[in-house]
């Protein structure tokens, strides 16, 4: 499998915010960044973000399901990226949800559906400040991606913390 597919940070279009008070830029980074491979945690891949000067991570599930971590480029916040090829009704507005052992973490969507993402997918991504969501998925076990719609799928938390450690260093390395 290539890693094109980090492309979909660049090309989502759907914004999940589970906090408000954003700026208006989106703050996920831009089609114009350059990503290169930092390095390999488990079955997760650290990538540097040289356009935002910031790291992330990414697994892509056995059943082709992608999830991606990072922060935004003023650091003030933590993003999950969830995408699937799975049909799963993107609206353009509503509430969309993520469970973390149980937990749920709620925000409200703003986008479009697959089309202009690459690949088919869909998905979208919840943005935090809550240091609970972020502590959750390092020490949790499965993460249910849209668990109150029909199309729900589990995606493993197995090297999350690792892979949250090793992007810790590396945003520190980038950042400068």
């Amino acid at each position: 499998m290539t890693r094109t597919h980090t492309t979909l940070i660049a090309t989502a279009m759907l914004t999940v915010l589970a906090t408000s008070g954003l700026a208006e830029d989106s703050p996920i980074p831009k089609s114009g960044d350059t990503f290169t491979e930092y390095g390999m945690v488990e079955d997760w891949t650290i990538y540097a973000d040289s356009g935002t000067k910031t790291c992330l991570v990414e697994r892509v599930d056995d059943a082709g399901n992608v999830m991606q971590m990072g922060v935004t480029k003023d650091r003030d916040y933590a993003y999950v990226g969830i995408f699937t090829q799975a049909d799963i009704d993107v609206q353009k507005e509503g509430a969309i949800a993520i469970a973390v052992d149980g937990a749920i973490f709620v925000g409200t969507s703003d986008g479009i559906k697959s089309g202009k993402l690459k690949d088919g997918y869909s998905g979208g991504y919840v943005l935090t400040n809550n240091p609970e969501m972020v502590t959750a998925i390092a020490e949790g076990y499965e993460l249910v991606a849209f668990p109150e719609r029909p199309v729900a799928f589990v995606i493993d938390l197995t090297g999350t913390k690792r892979a949250i450690e090793e992007a810790r260093k590396c945003n520190a390395e980038i950042a400068g």
